[in-house]
């Protein structure tokens, strides 16, 4: 009797433990989107965790759905899940310019009551599963003009306290946060808000952007120096500041952002440079191509492609195939939670760079 328990709780741990396992392999895959309700049943939404409707904003203090045509793409949104009952759908306050009232409405406890009983009213009514909020940023400076302070760093996390308590459990509840150094150090008390929300989307993209007088790699997995911004930098930070690996997200870029007048010295990469409009993934294979001057290059310290064009001095960096696969094969090393993306419309689709992610998730 004796031997067929030991028999019996063997493989009830042998079971726990793969049930233990395939929770660590969960990866969630998580679009930001903005398009209409038309255009998203154009991509493989089944191969979806989570889409963030971008965005909402917020009037006299409360979550709002901008427009009629933002109200009927998150119910077009929201009538996907009946074909995926894996998909949650998310609403996003905010954005980068999108939370210029942010500081000063969140300031104050009526305040952030006032908005967490807003977001639940909305919730309950579109049927979404929760918020993700894009505060750019709390008590730094984002879009010059808008107002940052340092109280906005407790009062941020008093902010994901009452919705947590608001929303309950039933609600999925995220944030969006810079992955550049100073947003790390400065935006969030981590160890604080961890406990209160699912996910951490952290933005590790734009880490050279367009106040960037120098090239540089726009959204690298790792350092190639120790002041070069990264993903892992940042995954690393917030590891060490106390938040668990499984509630963390990276970010990929599914766009260029591209400098001119780049002299062709170590193919354009930290060279000086002027900033300008960059291209969208869907339409890398059409714009960088040797007929138009272009030539590839992969930083295989940085896992990070690059592309320059010798003849008109321009310098692309982004994400591409390689590179996010490298991104979600990392996510699967270290368990974190899942990766995001700005954003779905900039997808082919098919074959693009969701399918890429999507494969690593469900390679065995």
């Amino acid at each position: 009797m004796k031997k067929i328990n030991l028999i019996a709780l063997f493989f009830l741990c042998l079971a726990s433990c793969n049930i233990f396992a395939q929770k660590n392999k969960k990866m969630d895959i998580i679009a930001y989107y903005t398009g209409d309700a038309d255009l998203i049943d154009k991509y493989e939404v089944n191969k979806l965790n989570q889409i963030i409707f971008s965005f909402c904003h917020l009037k006299d203090g409360k979550l709002t759905v901008d427009s009629p045509k933002d109200s009927i793409t998150i119910k077009k949104l929201v009538s996907l899940k009946a074909k995926n009952p894996q998909l949650k759908i998310i609403v996003s306050l905010g954005g980068w310019g999108g939370c210029e009232p942010c500081s000063q409405a969140f300031s104050t406890a009526e305040g952030r009551l006032k908005f967490a009983k807003s977001v639940k009213a909305l919730s309950d009514s579109y049927k979404v599963d929760g918020l993700d909020l894009d505060w750019e940023y709390p008590s730094i400076e984002g879009l010059p003009g808008h107002l940052y302070q340092p109280a906005d760093k407790p009062n941020f996390t008093e902010l994901i306290k009452i919705l947590r308590s608001t929303l309950g459990k039933k609600y999925e509840l995220s944030f969006a946060a810079g992955g550049f150094q100073k947003c790390l150090d400065e935006s969030i008390d981590w160890k604080a808000v961890a406990p209160f929300v699912n996910l951490i989307n952290i933005m590790s993209y734009d880490l050279v952007n367009g106040y960037s007088k120098v090239t540089g790699h726009h959204t690298p997995l790792y350092s190639t120096n120790p002041k070069e911004e990264s993903t892992n930098r940042a995954v690393e930070f917030l590891l060490k500041a106390g938040v668990p690996a499984e509630k963390l997200v990276i970010g990929g870029a599914f766009y260029t952002r591209q400098w001119k007048n780049v002299e062709n010295i170590n193919n354009g990469l930290y060279q000086a440079g002027e900033h300008f409009q960059g291209v969208d993934f869907k339409n890398y294979a059409t714009t960088y191509t040797e007929a138009n001057g272009w030539k590839y290059f992969y930083d295989e310290k940085a896992q990070a492609p690059y592309w320059y064009n010798a003849s008109t001095k321009t310098f692309a960096t982004s994400d591409d195939l390689r590179s996010i696969k490298a991104k979600a094969e990392y996510v699967k090393a270290k368990k974190l939670g899942g990766i995001m993306f700005w954003e779905l419309t900039l997808d082919s689709f098919h074959d693009g760079m969701v399918n890429e992610i999507y494969k690593v998730k469900t390679e065995k």
